[in-house]
């Protein structure tokens, strides 16, 4: 009897770990500058500096976007914050997002159908 429930949780666990993998390769992803994220991840950028922004006195010490200092901010994007240009990397990044990614209007979208 535990051999059996053994099997069904080793099962249950193989499935789980396809579909985490089938969802990463069903993902959209934006190159621009040599940079690639999903798009999934840029969409939380509007969400994320919708929310409470950090300290003034933080702000003020980087000249980072204030969505760098976020600790929600997704990790294939904390790769651009180190870049000078972060704030204008965001901007086309939304841009880009905006154009029917998903449809490939956008010749910097890959993954989508």
């Amino acid at each position: 009897m535990a051999c059996r429930a053994g099997a069904g949780l080793l099962l249950c666990g193989v499935a789980v770990v396809f579909l985490v993998l089938l969802e990463g390769t069903q993902s959209v992803y934006i190159q621009y500058q040599g940079f690639q994220v999903q798009l999934k991840s840029v969409k939380m950028l509007s969400e994320l500096e919708g929310q409470g922004m950090p300290s003034p006195r933080l702000q003020a010490q980087s000249f980072q976007p204030s969505v760098c200092h976020h600790p929600a901010l997704p990790l294939d994007l904390q790769p651009i914050c180190a870049s000078g240009d972060a704030a204008s990397i965001f901007q086309a990044l939304r841009t880009i997002a905006g154009d029917d990614c998903e449809l490939c209007v956008n010749v910097a979208c890959t993954g989508c159908g």
